[in-house]
């Protein structure tokens, strides 16, 4: 170890909503405080894929867009100055006794820290693609995968492929933006919300179950319609299309996490009731903790946050209790920046 390293008290990987909400929970317990993602902005998910989705599920609001959830999570997240590491991919992570931290190494730097906190969601992810050999040639000028700005559909005879929250989602997003919208679904059954697939059949949006896209219909360099086929009868037809969205899932891996010194099963990172691993001192929350009874959600993984956050203060100082009492109650001086 460097004899100028500087070893922080506390260590965020991921700066996605629960990251973000975990760097505010840190500060509001003055920890010095990291953060450290693979992206280039902060957000996640949200801010990398769904930046101009709805999302209803937060508490205090009705329904947010999902970029100004992040700008508001980011304002509270940071206010106690944490420091921001964007577009370093982790790679080791190793115990140093001498100086009793964590030390965390990736392809720019090496990071100390008391405690560590894997709020990685999912961990690197891509959008999972349609096996049609001719969309690669399309993406981003008809075939998308995430949508970045409403404008990209405006007017257009839009295809939603897929059957989960994130297609429906969107078909109800777009609703009004795009000239026309028509899904397709492998299936008959949905794994989205039950009130979701209520919403967009009332919408008269049509849904065609048992349709997979087979090749896209091109001319004049400009993308015209969609080749389906029904996957048991075996029937062809072609849609009117401008713009297909691809919503059909995403492949991801915990890439160098997976060769940490912690308990992992399948993709999920396994933790207790305070939220920590199988290694004293490093924590996990959000889409990628697993325990019993686990549900993957924003809002639970607020509550995973602010716990991990609570039982690291007081694993650095047993001195401290894990409770840190109620944020009304704390006078100013309680919550002033330390970073």
């Amino acid at each position: 170890m460097a004899a100028t390293a500087d070893i922080f008290d506390f260590t965020i990987i991921g700066g996605g909503p629960v990251g973000l909400y975990a760097a505010y929970y840190a500060g509001l317990r003055q920890m010095r405080t990291k953060i450290i993602d693979s992206l280039d902005q902060l957000g996640g998910q949200l801010a990398a894929l769904y930046p101009e989705k709805f999302i209803f599920d937060v508490a205090g609001f009705p329904k947010v867009i999902a970029r100004d959830l992040v700008k508001e999570l980011m304002t509270q997240g940071l206010q106690y100055g944490a420091q921001v590491h964007l577009s370093e991919t982790l790679k080791g992570l190793k115990r140093d006794e001498t100086h009793d931290c964590w030390v965390l190494s990736s392809d720019r730097a090496e990071h100390y820290t008391k405690t560590l906190l894997i709020a990685a969601g999912s961990g690197a992810f891509q959008p999972r693609k349609v096996p049609v050999a001719s969309a690669a040639a399309w993406e981003g000028r008809g075939v998308y995968y995430s949508v970045k700005s409403k404008e990209d559909f405006a007017g257009k005879r839009l295809l939603i492929i897929g059957g989960g929250d994130s297609a429906l989602d969107w078909a109800m997003n777009l609703h009004g933006v795009a000239g026309a919208i028509t899904i397709i679904h492998r299936r008959n059954q949905f794994r989205a919300h039950e009130d979701s697939v209520k919403r967009v059949l009332a919408s008269g949006t049509p849904i065609l179950t048992f349709w997979e896209l087979k090749d896209l219909v091109c001319a004049d360099n400009k993308m015209t319609g969609a080749l389906i086929v029904n996957n048991q009868t075996k029937e062809e037809k072609t849609l009117p299309v401008d713009a297909i969205l691809v919503q059909v899932g995403f492949i991801s891996s915990l890439g160098a996490i997976k060769n940490w010194p912690i308990e992992i099963k399948g993709n999920s990172i396994m933790v207790n009731t305070q939220m920590q691993t199988s290694q004293k001192g490093i924590f996990a929350a959000g889409d990628v903790a697993g325990f019993d009874g686990k549900l993957k959600l924003i809002a639970t993984g607020f509550g995973e946050a602010a716990t991990a956050v609570n039982f690291a203060k007081s694993f650095i100082d047993p001195h401290s209790r894990a409770f840190p009492g109620h944020s009304s109650e704390m006078s100013p001086e309680q919550v002033t920046t330390v970073n």
